[in-house]
């Protein structure tokens, strides 16, 4: 199982459109703080699934040299977690999207034209995809009715993804993801903020603590972070293109 961060940024991506914050200013260099929109690429021999489709689908999938997706799982349906769909047109004829039934039918109906393959997914309950189980869990995220996290697991190793949310996640959703091999958990603004929604730094390692993930990294990064290089001396911050390996 391998698991990729294709994208690592918040909806306005990093570099954000006018800005000139040092985060932005750095980005446009080409480092790791220049962060695509939100995405996870999970991957076995059998085929290959991303966890949300980022308006920036396209660039993420011919980086990381991917030609087919079996299946998409869609977390809630805010536009920079599912506006890339689109650009399965002319690629891909046929694509198979699981979800929470309203998140499902309704980017469905935004894109389409492309008549997705829908697949009605339940919070708890598993579904399998190349080879690797799936199941969503509930979290808070204001105002999506369903609002999903994600956990992966190849039989021995466990990997949990938050999803879009706020620090109040619902107690049998904690208990349901502890003891995860790795957490790649939304932190949107560093601990000296707060935001509505989302997490910040401090609240997203306290639920990490929680849990007792073995390796936690944060994600869904807004511009209010400094740098990358200057941040990650202190914090986990994920980037795009890093990837994890279980064997």
């Amino acid at each position: 199982m391998k698991i990729t961060l294709l994208g690592t940024g918040d909806a306005p991506g990093t570099p954000e459109i006018g800005c000139s914050c040092a985060a932005c200013t750095d980005a446009k260099t080409g480092t790791k703080s220049n962060r695509t929109r939100f995405s996870v690429l999970v991957q076995t021999e059998q085929g290959n699934v991303l966890i949300d489709t980022s308006p920036d689908m396209r660039v993420q999938l011919l980086r990381a040299d991917i030609g087919h997706i079996d299946g998409v799982i869609w977390t809630h349906g805010h536009y920079d977690h599912y506006g890339g769909f689109p650009e399965f047109y002319r690629i891909q004829r046929e694509v198979h999207v699981y979800g929470f039934k309203d998140t499902v039918d309704y980017i469905s109906e935004m894109v389409h034209f492309l008549d997705p393959v829908k697949h009605y997914a339940e919070f708890y309950e598993p579904f399998s995809l190349i080879g690797l189980e799936f199941s969503l869990f509930e979290v808070k995220h204001f105002p999506e009715k369903h609002p999903a996290g994600v956990m992966i697991s190849d039989g021995k190793h466990k990997v949990v993804i938050s999803g879009d949310t706020e620090r109040e996640i619902p107690e049998k959703s904690l208990e349901y993801i502890q003891n995860p091999d790795l957490f790649i958990v939304d932190a949107i603004v560093p601990a000296h903020m707060n935001v509505a929604k989302h997490m910040n730094a401090k609240e997203a390692l306290e639920v990490a603590e929680i849990i007792h993930a073995k390796q936690t990294v944060l994600t869904h990064l807004g511009h209010f972070y400094g740098p990358h290089d200057e941040e990650a001396k202190t914090l986990p911050l994920g980037y795009d293109g890093l990837f994890f390996k279980y064997d």
